[in-house]
């Protein structure tokens, strides 16, 4: 595919300008910028449903484009019908009821060289990989939600095997395990892939090659989004050197010119300066998003376990889900919940936030305990016909303005975000006010089911240091692979109508997936119950977290009596008994830094032998 010199604009804002970059036929490439740049934009334009301004989009002579537009409808077509309709070549031939012999010979030849034979195995197979069992295969459209539908429409695309297979954040709408199965897919996709993501990981382990949408241009990079993010470092890096010595050289010109202009013997000299400063280009480093910060405000510490679960089941009414739970959560841990959809990992997340009853069994909390609760549809639980700031007043009626607007930028939202109505906002700038409401209590557990699929990459680095910072338990259910790996140290398996911990890392419950479920020897033999080794290394984990932070809360408090001690007011005679307390005190926190720093590396060689072992 070749975009040559193309111009667009959108309510007289430019999208493109010029923009050029050619698609070698074959490649999967990640499609990247900053949201509102204008990718969705590109893919109309492709598909032709927008007109070009200027400049010309290119393709081979009859290539086909396919992409999920919209939804499956819910009609009473069963799932395998529905994606084998999509291979329209396929249904027109076998629907041709012609009686000629040579018409006959003519289509049953097409279809063996289409493969046509093959096409309800490979369709089940894609079905499968998106999450439908062999009897939900067969049942009708109408009976799943909407979002399963988009599934549905992914799966049928994906059969009908498009030239050029456009895909905008197909992964919103799957799972861990489907999002998964999509990657590897793609990776072998035997034809153009064209896709926006802002999944992290499927930028590096399923195409080739990065599309760069920024400053109203395109930029083509080889490689994965981890090369191209040090590709586009390196780059901007450069920017920020050459304008410093632009702005130098521009800076010595103007100086002359403030001088000497009005001077009759320098004002030819003058003028040629002003003409050289009318000329020079500013060069401005490419738009920098930089990280979309999230401040989550810290609770205080309440003794272990926060929450602990013994023999409890829970569900809807008098249907079971979950049963047989004995579980413990701490207030420094970080759990990962993975299963595949329909499992229970949300209906866990509800019983946890008190969303849903204990059925049987007990739970016993910390009288204290206060939990934050993220779920993608309360982001459309917003008051739509209210600001950000009408949401805050509500929630926090004593505090003013300026309060509120500090908590806001705390989560990225500026200024005129605060005054604009919700259903103004972008997707992303919704998931951040519901964020900021989730914390707003400071709580103790953060429970965020799919908190990403809104948010850019930018974002979700953001998030993750938001998360890494915060000083309370973390439950995370999420397709983001990315955010998983750096942000849980504990892994929850949410299957077959209970939840265990699991005995590997993410790596290894992404292989077992991709070998159609069948665990590896080396998680069967890690999931045997004679190697409690896991509990004991999560448990040293958690030491060497509180161990780390007494040594960091202490250095800040020894930082502080340091700037106490170094103020030459304390010296003065009057204040002589003053200034031996704040030094008593000094000692008393050095000499508990020193314990704090032993214990810490005590806890490290604890942490290293066992996991050596």
């Amino acid at each position: 595919m070749h975009i040559s010199d193309i111009n667009y604009a959108v309510a007289g804002r430019p999208l493109f300008e010029g923009a050029s970059a050619i698609i070698p036929e074959g490649h999967k490439v990640g499609l990247v910028g900053r949201n509102g740049t204008g990718k969705t934009t590109l893919f109309k334009l492709i598909r032709g449903e927008l007109l070009l301004e200027g400049g010309d989009i290119s393709l081979p002579k009859g290539a086909r484009i396919g992409g999920v537009a919209q939804e499956v409808p819910a009609s009473s077509t069963s799932l395998i019908d529905t994606v084998l309709a999509a291979d329209i070549e396929r249904a027109e031939l076998l629907a041709d009821d012609s009686q000629n012999p040579t018409r006959i010979a003519e289509i049953q030849t097409r279809l063996t060289d289409i493969d046509a034979w093959s096409a309800e195995a490979r369709a089940a197979t894609i079905l499968k990989g998106l999450g439908f069992d062999d009897a939900e295969q067969l049942m009708p459209c109408s009976d799943f939600s909407g979002g399963w539908r988009m599934r549905v429409a992914l799966a049928a695309v994906l059969f009908s095997q498009p030239d050029l297979l456009l895909l905008d954040e197909p992964t919103n709408y799957l799972d861990l395990e489907g999002a998964l199965w999509l990657e590897n897919y793609l990776a072998k996709y035997p034809h153009t892939v064209l896709i926006i993501s802002h999944d992290r990981g499927l930028l590096n382990r399923a195409v080739g090659a990065i599309l760069h949408l920024e400053d109203r241009n395109l930029t083509f990079y080889q490689g994965s989004y981890d090369q191209f993010a040090k590709q586009r470092a390196e780059k901007l890096a450069l920017a920020a050197a050459m304008s410093k010595k632009q702005e130098a050289r521009r800076a010595h010109l103007q100086s002359y010119v403030d001088r000497f202009r009005y001077k009759a013997d320098k004002a030819r000299q003058a003028q040629s300066r002003l003409k050289a400063l009318s000329k020079m280009q500013p060069i401005s480093s490419p738009q920098e998003a930089g990280l979309r910060r999230f401040d989550f405000p810290n609770p205080e510490e309440l003794s272990p376990p926060i929450v602990h679960l013994d023999g409890t089941s829970t569900g809807y009414g008098k249907t079971t889900v979950l049963s047989n739970l004995s579980l413990r959560i701490d207030q420094d841990d970080r759990i990962a919940l993975l299963g595949k959809n329909g499992q229970g990992k949300s209906t866990l997340a509800k019983l946890l936030s008190g969303r849903l009853p204990a059925l049987k069994g007990t739970i016993t909390k910390s009288n204290k305990l206060r939990i934050g609760y993220f779920a993608q549809h309360q982001v459309d639980e917003l008051f739509i016909d209210e600001t950000p700031l009408d949401h805050l007043r509500r929630e926090r009626p004593q505090e003013g303005p300026a309060r509120w607007r500090s908590r806001l930028s705390g989560f990225g939202l500026n200024a005129d975000q605060a005054d604009t109505l919700v259903a103004k906002l972008s997707g992303g700038q919704k998931a951040r006010l519901s964020l900021l409401l989730a914390t707003l209590e400071a709580p103790h557990i953060l429970i965020l089911d799919e908190p990403t699929n809104h948010l850019d990459i930018e974002s979700r680095e953001a998030l993750v240091v938001a998360l890494t910072n915060y000083t309370g338990a973390v439950i995370l259910v999420s397709h983001d692979m990315h955010l998983l790996e750096l942000v849980a140290d504990r892994l929850w398996l949410v299957s077959n109508g209970t939840v265990k911990p699991y005995g590997d890392d993410l790596e290894s419950y992404r292989k077992m997936l991709l070998n159609e479920g069948k665990p590896t020897k080396n998680t069967i033999e890690k999931l045997k119950p004679k190697r409690p080794g896991r509990e004991i290394i999560l448990n040293l984990r958690s030491e060497v977290r509180r161990s780390e932070a007494r040594v960091t809360k202490l250095n800040e408090m020894r930082d502080k009596l340091a700037k106490k001690l170094s103020d030459p007011a304390l010296y003065d005679d009057a204040k002589l008994g003053e200034m031996e307390v704040w030094q008593k005190k000094y000692a008393e926190v050095m000499s508990a830094l020193e314990r704090a720093e032993a214990i810490w590396w005590q806890d490290l060689e604890k942490l290293e032998l066992a996991e050596s072992c």
